[in-house]
């Protein structure tokens, strides 16, 4: 199975979603782990919320890249570019490329906005990420 990591800053949404979308929709071809270079210690409820909205039971939680120090990786997808640019040396080891999403949670708007915006990015992410995977040639 091949493995992709997600990268992002606090690892409470875009990384979250990309993780779980991909484990949900790649399930036998991909597995998907995130992490964050300054995790944020939750993942953002809205971001549980729209998963849900589209069948996917995620439980995960915020991490820090550290907790995967050492552990090679076949793909590093930074999803912010905060991520981009401060993705540790030792992730080298797999192909790394950016896809960059806006930052949902930094929305502001009404809370149907807000959700608005949420599923909107769900949906680039579902789009955006699946269609590199499966662009990828192992």
């Amino acid at each position: 199975m091949t493995s992709v990591l997600f990268l992002c800053t606090g690892n409470s949404c875009r990384s979250q979603m990309a993780e779980a979308i991909v484990n949900h929709d790649c399930r036998g071809e991909w597995q998907a782990f995130s992490a964050g270079t300054l995790p944020s210690g939750t993942v953002n409820p809205v971001a549980l919320q729209v998963l849900c909205e589209i069948g996917i039971e995620h439980q995960g939680r915020s991490k820090s890249i550290q907790e995967y120090y050492g552990q090679v990786f076949d793909h590093v997808i930074t999803v912010c570019s905060d991520a981009e640019a401060n993705c540790p040396i030792w992730l080298g080891h797999g192909k790394k490329v950016h896809i960059g999403f806006r930052d949902p949670a930094r929305f502001t708007g009404s809370e149907e906005e807000v959700l608005n915006e949420f599923r909107v990015i769900r949906d680039q992410i579902r789009k955006e990420i699946i269609d590199y995977l499966n662009s990828v040639e192992e």
